[in-house]
């Protein structure tokens, strides 16, 4: 089965839900958090998803044609990673109607929902845990789980751990996925939400889940019930294994961006290494697993964009840019187009701000432009992608996307001085007299015999491209 085409031309932006609006307070916990208060690892500040709902014209203006879901299933904290009902929608964020509404509000306008799968492990109020808990060895659900012995003390810190849990955390138990009757469960759950609309499935730490076939007849049960369903696994490192017709269509490229990262906010790698390492993540995987990769600055498990880069609007701009014109789906966390900032999990995850003046408007507006390039030029979303510039010495790095006739530059310089960059005709491919233009200053430009020559500020960047 091929790589569903729509991922290329998507724009994902993940939803935190209880911390991006709170569209119904009539669902809100009594003891519901103030929602600018600091976010903390417990408690609720009241987000769901008719909140998602009431703001579809805030993605549409944006250009978001597609949405990452966090866990939305019924849970005990507020990041649902611990699923005590895999089938029913959280109380506190909703129900099956608001879903539904919300597929039927994202698809009437083209866009997108995929839902965050947590199959690895479940939570302690998950069913056939539950029962473990009360029936101990007698439980006809013992073998759904790693038991290593009875009685077992879920709750109990100062007894023995004595259970399989993600991380050793004892309120995350985990599946054995070998168990056909936990396979099946899982399938159920894959396929029903699929038959209900959604689009997909991130997949969390699918590596945890150690079994190709396991992955093969997930990608088969919810193929079947839609073949253009969008399978994304979560996997930090480089590793093909995971991007096959057995497993999943793309992964969260962590790795490049922990590489750009590396080259414009930590400044520890040079424009030559910078290219050489992302080549490397590129090389490894075929060019449509490239296209179906989730290219990310920042999830709900790192510290924000903004934070990362010192709170340097320069540097949070190159990075936008260089996420916007790499092959990939990007991915915006939301909040990081107005300069939300927070250090590591769970400052990161704090409620996105109701009062407007909290926002940086000339960063979204930024992004705004930079998604309507992307919508705009098909180079962008198809084009191949090769460096053209790496100067060492001036701490300037180019590379261009081409499709066809078509090509467009992009320029970072990661020094505190100004550069006069000399982009050579033969690298760029382009003839002596043509007429360009900077997007990210509108500059016209026209190169010369020589090349193009550009001027770029202190950590400037530039995008460069032949207007239509």
């Amino acid at each position: 089965m091929a790589v569903p085409e729509w991922v290329r031309d998507a724009i994902f932006y993940q939803v935190f839900p209880d911390r991006f609006a709170n569209g119904e307070p009539g669902n809100d916990p009594h003891n519901v958090r103030p929602w600018n208060e600091k976010p903390t690892g417990w408690g609720f500040h009241g987000g769901d998803l008719q909140g998602v709902i009431d703001h579809f014209d805030y993605f549409l203006d944006l250009g978001v044609n597609a949405i990452y879901l966090n866990p939305i299933f019924l849970a005990a904290s507020n990041h649902r990673y611990d699923t005590h009902d895999y089938f029913r929608i959280d109380p506190k964020l909703g129900d099956l109607q608001v879903f539904q509404d919300l597929i039927h509000k994202a698809h009437q306008n083209n866009v997108r929902i995929i839902l965050d799968g947590v199959f690895n492990h479940c939570g302690r109020g998950f069913f056939a845990f539950a029962d473990v808990l009360a029936n101990q060895d007698h439980s006809p659900y013992r073998d759904w789980f790693h038991i290593r012995r009875f009685p077992l003390h879920a709750y109990e810190s100062n007894k023995q751990f004595n259970y399989q849990a993600w991380w050793n955390i004892r309120s995350l138990p985990k599946f054995n996925t070998d168990n056909p009757a936990v396979r099946e469960y899982i399938y159920s759950v894959a396929r029903y939400w699929v038959e209900l609309g959604a689009d997909g499935w991130r997949l969390d730490v699918p590596n945890e889940i150690d079994d190709d076939s396991f992955w093969d007849n997930f990608r088969s049960q919810v193929k079947q019930v839609n073949p253009d369903a969008y399978l994304l696994g979560e996997i930090w490192e480089v590793n093909p294994r995971f991007v096959d017709e057995r497993h999943f269509d793309g992964l969260m490229n962590y790795p490049v961006r922990g590489i750009l990262l590396d080259f414009i906010a930590k400044r520890v790698i040079s424009p030559v290494e910078f290219a050489q390492r992302i080549d490397h993540v590129l090389q490894a995987y075929s060019q449509a697993h490239n296209f179906a990769h989730y290219v990310l600055l920042g999830s709900h498990d790192t510290e924000r964009i903004r934070t990362l880069c010192n709170g340097d609007d320069r540097v949070v701009r190159q990075a936008f840019l260089f996420q916007i014109g790499f092959p990939g789906a990007p991915g915006i966390y939301y909040g990081d187009e107005i300069g939300m900032s927070g250090g590591k999990d769970p400052d990161c995850r704090g409620a996105f701000p109701t009062d407007e003046t909290q926002w940086d408007h000339a960063l979204r507006e930024y992004v705004k432009e930079l998604i309507q390039l992307r919508h705009r030029l098909e180079v962008l979303r198809r084009g191949d992608y090769r460096t053209v510039l790496t100067d060492n010495a001036s701490g300037v790095f180019a590379c261009i996307r081409s499709l066809q006739r078509d090509s467009v530059v992009i320029v970072l310089n990661i020094a505190d001085e100004a550069r006069s960059v000399l982009l050579a005709v033969d690298s760029i491919g382009w003839e002596t007299g043509r007429g360009v233009l900077d997007a990210i200053t509108k500059e016209q430009l026209q190169v010369s015999d020589d090349g193009l020559r550009l001027h770029l500020p202190a950590r400037g960047a530039a995008l460069i491209y032949t207007p239509a």
